[in-house]
């Protein structure tokens, strides 16, 4: 799950994280207001779930109320575009307006999960803003790595590290040191999946200050953080992937059209990899689970049909716990209460399977069974790229 940056500041303020002083604002006139109480210059910043909003022009340094209004006014309600949000851009639905700052070095920071190393990893570089992209790709011997131990945390050694390839000396160590710790205690705590600053600016009189935030939390530890759900905003989501949620059902979208309905993640995974072995591009990730019901199989296929960009649909399930006639039962129900107009391939292996198939067999329904993963691959992308030749 992800959150905003104001949001992202605010949390990480509760750790004892330095953070710009700031106030939110829905509207043009809230942003005026806000500007007048934080004083100038100050800065207005759209709040989307994505970066690059700098070099997109969603970032601004202003120095009167009315400068600070109409930024916003030119951003709130309209799509913004970068590099993260693909050419349909983000909707701005607030601005953040906060303290400017006298900036003398800008720095990168973060800490991620290594899945590789199992362990928290502290990235950092020398170099933050806006081209931290283009400094890991043109010089990546710069991006400084150091893997933390979870069972002893941020080490002394580890401070002073990376502190010495940042370039910092004196007072300046133990004030990096300090704020290292309190990120590494916030990604801790939080459950953490990304905690981001870039950039990390340091003062001209020293001190250091997080600029900019984005923080991304383990879905599977929300349980433990109802004050970290309650930032959840399901406006920056894909509502397929909010209603999946509601579902319980694990789901991805993405950019092709083929719909896949598989049950696990390793198989859904595979489901993907052989589409495009065959020349096809999915237009999700669906995992319905080892256990789900005849009505969960039929709410996941109408969330699939609920896809524009849908012209084929695969199904792929091995019946373990769950039984391959269950699953026909929900696939009949959906397909003819939805009137199916696009190709169907059905691959059932496992529990009641032979049951199962019959019941396709006998639905009336324009249904094309395959044997095997590779076949009905091959099959769903044939009968989408037909379809498309006739269209």
């Amino acid at each position: 799950m992800n959150i905003h940056e104001y949001q992202a500041k605010q949390w990480l303020a509760r750790f004892g994280v330095p953070v710009p002083g700031g106030r939110v604002a829905d509207t043009a006139d809230e942003a005026r207001a806000a500007a007048e109480e934080i004083g100038f210059p100050c800065v207005v910043k759209a709040q989307i779930h994505a970066g690059g909003r700098g070099k997109a022009g969603g970032v601004k340094v202003v120095h009167t109320a009315e400068e600070a209004g109409k930024f916003a006014e030119g951003l709130l309600g309209k799509a913004l575009v970068t590099h993260q949000t693909g050419p349909e851009g983000r909707i701005v639905r607030r601005v953040w307006v906060e303290e400017a700052s006298r900036i003398a070095r800008e720095l990168y920071c973060s800490i991620v999960l290594d899945a590789a190393a199992g362990q928290p990893a502290i990235i950092a570089c020398g170099q933050g803003g806006m081209e931290i992209e283009d400094v890991a790709k043109e010089t990546p011997d710069e991006i400084i790595v150091e893997l933390v131990d979870p069972l002893v945390g941020v080490a002394p050694f580890q401070v002073r590290r990376v502190a010495r390839r940042l370039g910092l000396s004196g007072k300046e160590v133990g004030a990096f040191g300090a704020l290292l710790k309190d990120l590494y205690r916030a990604f801790l705590d939080s459950d953490c999946m990304q905690l981001e600053i870039n950039p990390l600016a340091q003062l001209d009189d020293g001190r250091f200050l997080v600029l900019d935030a984005k923080m991304n939390f383990d879905g599977n530890a929300l349980f433990r953080h109802p004050q970290i759900v309650e930032l959840r905003d399901i406006t920056e989501e894909d509502p397929k992937e909010v209603r999946a949620s509601d579902l319980g059902i694990s789901y991805v979208a993405l950019d092709g059209n083929i719909g896949c309905m598989v049950n696990g993640a390793g198989l859904a995974m595979g489901t993907m990899d052989i589409i495009q072995q065959y020349g096809g591009t999915p237009a999700n990730f669906l995992d319905v689970g080892g256990g789900a019901s005849k009505e969960m199989v039929g709410q996941a296929f109408r969330l699939l049909l609920s896809d524009d960009k849908v012209r084929g649909v695969l199904v792929n399930i091995f019946g373990g716990i769950m039984r391959c006639d269950v699953i026909a039962e929900g696939i009949i129900d959906a397909a003819k209460e939805i009137g199916v107009t696009v190709p169907l391939v059905v691959r059932l292996q496992g529990t009641n399977v032979e049951q199962g198939r019959e019941l396709l067999s006998k639905s009336g329904l324009k249904i094309t069974t395959a044997d095997t993963i590779a076949d009905a691959a091959q099959k769903i992308v044939q009968a989408v790229q037909a379809e498309e030749g006739r269209a």
